[in-house]
């Protein structure tokens, strides 16, 4: 079986607080996009390995930047749903990549969310969305986000989720300037200016009204990152000069991203921005709808 990987971006993205542990608070609202990894996920017979033992889950990719078996993510989040449920099922996961690694588009975290929930199709496990989501949040915290794949404000250390109902599925150009942020250097470099969260209310009106859409582009880590890399803010105005209503990076960057009023006038930047030198282009919308978790899941040949 087959299943796809959303990525995300962070329309905006505030750090509000720091726990005593290190842990930044924030308070972000972040989307699905149209922008997918691939996961096919196989059953497979037991065989033995040189040492004697059953190898139970095995996990490879096709990018080599990203590392396969234990290493990976989705190994993590494999091994844990299966010991969960008490299934010693030999599985192969191959996870076939288009996410730029390093963006804050939310590829590794995306993965692991689609593990959890393709291995709970699969095997026919029946844990509810609220079940993978307490297992997704052992994980890292973007990864209980993924699971349902909706629109939402994340709050805390990302793992507070409220969804966002009527977000419009604008569309966007996403540009990767072709090198990756370090997360922890982001937050790291993150000076402690803590800002107020939004009350609920005017979120709604800012993700409604497309004029006003930009008034939320606000990401606390930018500053820190266009210091270190100014391309990032080349990118940026890039896309506002070929008629973006905003445009902002993406969790702590590389990748910025910007909104446009519709399908047309995002091709038409599309088509420009993709001839830049060392840079990825990507056309793509905003998903409002949340992932699916009854009936079947997409079948490999």
């Amino acid at each position: 079986m087959k299943i796809r990987a959303p990525g995300k971006i962070n329309l905006a993205l505030r750090v509000v607080g720091r726990r005593a542990d290190g842990y930044h608070l924030l308070d972000t609202i972040m989307a699905p996009i149209t922008l997918y990894d691939e996961l096919e996920i196989k059953k497979r017979g037991p065989e033995k390995s040189k040492g004697g033992r059953i190898a139970q889950l095995r996990v490879t990719c096709d990018h080599p930047q990203v590392p396969g078996g234990k290493k990976n993510l989705v190994h993590r989040a494999g091994s844990l749903l299966l010991r969960e449920a008490g299934v010693v099922q030999p599985i192969d996961i191959h996870i076939r990549k288009r996410i730029p690694v390093g963006a804050g588009l939310g590829g590794g975290s995306a993965d692991a969310g689609a593990a959890l929930v393709g291995l709970n199709r699969l095997l026919k496990l029946d844990f509810s969305p609220r079940r993978l989501e307490k297992l997704a949040s052992t994980l890292g915290a973007d990864v209980p986000f993924f699971i349902r794949a909706r629109p939402s404000r994340a709050q805390g250390i990302g793992d507070r989720l409220t969804p966002l109902t009527r977000v419009p599925s604008w569309w966007l150009v996403i540009l990767y300037p072709g090198f990756p942020v370090s997360t922890a250097w982001a937050y790291g470099k993150f000076g402690l200016n803590l800002t107020k969260s939004r009350a609920n209310t005017k979120l709604s009106t800012l993700l409604t009204v497309i004029p006003k859409l930009a008034d939320l582009f606000v990401n606390d880590l930018e500053a820190a990152a266009v210091k270190r890399y100014p391309r990032i803010k080349l990118l940026k105005e890039s896309l506002t000069d070929l008629g973006a209503v905003g445009a902002s990076m993406t969790g702590s960057g590389s990748a910025v991203f910007g909104v446009f009023g519709s399908r047309e006038k995002a091709k038409i930047a599309y088509r420009k921005l993709r001839k830049m030198n060392n840079i990825q282009a990507f056309l793509a919308q905003v998903v409002g709808r949340p992932r699916r978790f009854a009936g079947p899941v997409r079948q490999g040949p």
